[in-house]
Parts: structure tokens; sequence; C-alpha cells
């Protein structure tokens, strides 16, 4: 039986009532954490809502800048993205959230260490492959693996009952987890793959159609594939972000309605918004293509799926996803340069690129006369090239 456990706490229905249970279940002390990962709200009443709901002690912490530094940028000089669409907002969240906790229950000497994952979902997996990479004789628990509560609503009148304030409800039950990279929505009225979601749902961005008549050009310098300065303004990570984030949800860009396929067998409908993240990929993207080896960009890219399923996957601090960082840094090393973009009702155009060491070669690319290129030479070539395409079968 646990004594001190340390809850990843989020203030939400789920973690809410998970207070109370663990009380009840193991008479233990619970230890509620809060990471500011950027979510866009504060976080003091989420302080004396978990000790009102029974926490021995909070821990609420600004996590804002590692988050984007250490996590959000790594992942994206890979050019992350899970099955064509997703970047990942929440799956990046969570190691670092997991990490923290271990670090405060080694500090608190706990003996234990709790999430409020669902047994359908991926983030179980994410949190408990953090836990016991950190620390291998943790225990964990994971209440929806363990309690009788069957749904939502159950938990809402659980909540009800034991007087737990909780912020949805039966007529909203759609569940929403935020970030400074994004916010996710699922659930509820959500698990119609057909239904359009919810007009009013969204908080991040504009419709498209609502959008400004006028686009909206900015500029983003690139160093070692880092994105660093907005418009001539160098930025830390996560102000740079917040500024793409208003930026890009003025003018509609960054929503994304995807049904996925969870890492624990089934397919999941989930929408999300990430407009400063979705601004930064396909700008990261424009000034690769000058900077970028071809060879080392087509390997890259053959590898993009594979990371992205790792972080996906919950395997952040594996010693694959480790190994694969140092290629994908390494490729990164030339990625220097700015690049122009367009922003105009959900569109981000390219419009421009340059880079100080830029392997585009305007005299070599012309259609028009030069003395680089013999023209001549490329009949070898397509005939050598054409050699195991002759032969008779």
């Amino acid at each position: 039986m646990p004594k001190k456990v340390v809850l990843a706490y989020s203030g939400g229905l789920d973690t809410s009532v998970i207070i109370s249970w663990l009380k009840d279940r193991y008479e233990c002390q619970v230890i509620a954490f809060c990471a500011d990962l950027g979510q866009g709200e504060e976080l003091e009443p989420v302080r004396e809502k978990a000790i009102s709901t029974g926490a021995s002690k909070v821990y609420v912490e600004d996590l804002r800048e590692e988050f984007i530094s250490d996590y959000v940028f790594p992942m994206m000089r890979a050019n992350a993205v899970y099955e064509g669409v997703y970047l990942l907002g929440t799956s990046i969240a969570r190691p670092l959230i997991a990490k923290r906790q271990i670090e405060i229950a080694k500090k608190e000497k706990a003996d234990a260490v709790s999430h409020g994952a669902t047994g359908k979902g991926n983030d179980q997996v994410r949190f408990e492959l953090t836990y016991y990479a950190l620390n291998p004789d943790i225990q964990v628990i994971a209440p929806w693996r363990l309690w009788d509560l069957g749904g939502r609503n159950s938990l809402i009148d659980y909540a009800k009952k034991h007087g737990i304030a909780v912020p949805v409800t039966k007529k909203k039950p759609y569940s929403t987890d935020r970030n400074l990279l994004h916010i996710s929505y699922e659930g509820g009225v959500l698990e119609d793959p057909w239904a359009e979601p919810p007009a009013g749902m969204y908080t991040m961005t504009m419709p498209p159609e609502k959008a400004p008549a006028k686009p909206t050009y900015t500029e983003i310098d690139f160093v070692a594939g880092d994105p660093i300065a907005v418009d001539g303004t160098k930025m830390k990570p996560h102000k740079l972000l917040e500024h793409l984030n208003k930026l890009a949800g003025r003018n509609g860009i960054g929503r994304v309605d995807l049904v996925e396929n969870r890492f624990v067998g089934m397919k999941s409908r989930g929408v999300y918004e990430t407009p400063g993240g979705t601004v930064i990929q396909v700008a990261h993207r424009a000034i690769e293509s000058i900077t970028m080896d071809r060879e080392v960009l087509h390997l890259r890219d053959s590898l993009i799926q594979k990371y992205s399923e790792m972080i996906y996957y919950g395997f952040w601090f594996s010693p694959e996803r480790k190994a694969l960082q140092t290629l994908m840094d390494n490729c990164q090393s030339s990625v220097t340069g700015t690049v122009r973009l367009k922003l105009y009702k959900g569109n981000c155009i390219v419009v421009g690129r340059k880079a100080p060491k830029s392997l585009y070669n305007p005299e070599l690319a012309t259609f028009e006369s030069e003395t680089i290129y013999n023209q001549q030479d490329a009949e070898g070539f397509i005939k050598l090239n054409a050699l195991r395409l002759a032969q008779k079968i």
C-alpha cells in the first residue's frame, strides 16, 4: 500500500476525482503536481482547488521554457508529424510532466506516482514508460484501470457527491488538453467521425472564413534548425511560440481534424489547434529546402515516420529516440536562414527564403543561357540510368 503518491494534476474532472479516490482507497498522502506548459490560464486557483479536494501538498511549476527548448524544438528539428497531420502537441508534453513527477517523488520520498489517463488512451503509456525509464522501482497507480467508475458521466456524479467542482458537464462532455504548442479535443460529441466539431469549440484560432481579408506577412529566422526570431526580433523559445500562436491564430491557421491510430490498438477521433507550430513547421521545411543536401534530406525524411511514432507511443526517453535525435540534429547544422510567409484565411504560404550558405545556385538553376551546366551531359546520365530498365525479361 502506498503511503505517499505524486499525482499529475490538472484541476480537471479526472484528476480532481482521483485525489479523493486515492485518499479513500489507500488512506495515503496525495501530492498534486501541476505543470505550467502554457495552458493560457491562471494556475493559482488550481493550487487552491487541489488543497480543498484533499491534497496534502501542491507543486505548481512553470516549465514553459524547458518544454519548448528541450522537447518541442528538438521534435520540430526532426519535422515530426504523426499520420500526416498531427504535430504531437499532447504526446510531447507527457514525458516532461512524468520526468518532473519522478523528480518530485524522489524529493518528497514518495513511493508511488499516479496519472489521470484512461485505460484506452495513449497517455497512460507515455506517462508510465517515462516513469519506468527514470525509476524502474516506482509504484504506478492508474485509477482508470482500477476503479469501478465506468465513464465520464460517472465521474461527474462522483464529483457532485463529494462536493468537487469540475469544468465539464453532461451537456458539454468533450475533453480538452492545452499547452503552449496546441489544444486537443476528444470524446463526447466528437466521437462521431461524421459530425462537424461545434463552431464554438475552438479557442486558439479564428474560423478561417472570419479571418482578416488582408494577408499578414511575417519572417522567421532560423539557426541550426531552431527558430530564433520573428520579423527581426529575437525571442526566447516560449515567447516566440506565444507570438506565433497569436499571429497564426488570428489568421485561422492550425486546425486539424484527425481519426488517428492509437498505440493501444484502436482508432480515435481528435481535433487539434496548433497555430504557431504549423507556421514553424512550414517555415522550417522551406529553409531546409535551400540548405540541406539532397541525400541527407531524403534520408532524414525516410526516418520521420519512425521518429514521430516514438514520440506518439511514449518512447521519448528510449535509447533509439536519443540515437535518432543525434542524427536529426546533425542534419540541422546547416539549416540557418530566413523564411518569409503569407498568412491568409487558414493558409500558411511560403513566399520567400534565403540563407547565408544556401545550396541554391541561381546561375545553375536558370532556364536562360549559362556556362556552368553542359546539357549534353544529361544524355549519358539518362542512358546509364536506363540500362536496367532496358533489360528484356
